[in-house]
């Protein structure tokens, strides 16, 4: 049999026990202390707006040996600089400082990063509030700041 109390009057141990097994759980403990918008840069957001400070290069995670073309840009929100990837052939030229981007999650396993971009979580989507994916594909040339 096991170690738990039983009886009339075990109700409060049986509650002690539970509470503590609890906290050996990472995903409640998460949940509990709200530990994801507390350490997440977008504050709990699935998208926010940033200003890009640089163009980088990120060198892909092995076997790959790609230079995954990102951004250091930083939130309006809160100030904090983080590293976006800019998604599809050309963005490099589509992207310069000083743009105002919108960034959204990769969506990695865990809200980590994706593929073989270490450390990369987000990703632009938006340039001066023009479609990325259209100013690539052609349908929108870039508008003049």
């Amino acid at each position: 049999m096991g170690n738990k109390s039983n009886g009339l009057n075990a109700g409060k141990s049986l509650r002690r026990r539970r509470k503590i097994g609890r906290l050996h759980s990472k995903a409640y403990v998460r949940r509990l202390f709200d530990l994801k918008t507390k350490a997440d840069p977008l504050g709990g957001a699935s998208q926010a707006k940033a200003i890009v400070l640089e163009k980088i290069q990120v060198e892909a995670k092995q076997p790959n040996s790609a230079m995954r073309k990102c951004a250091k840009v930083q939130l309006v929100k809160n100030g904090r600089p983080i590293t976006a990837f800019m998604p599809g052939t050309g963005a490099l030229k589509m992207v310069d400082e000083h743009d105002e981007v919108i960034i959204e999650c990769i969506g990695g396993k865990k809200g980590r990063a994706k593929g073989d971009i270490p450390g990369v979580r987000w990703q632009i989507i938006k340039v001066n509030d023009q479609s990325l994916g259209d100013l690539l594909s052609g349908k929108l040339e870039k508008a003049r700041k």
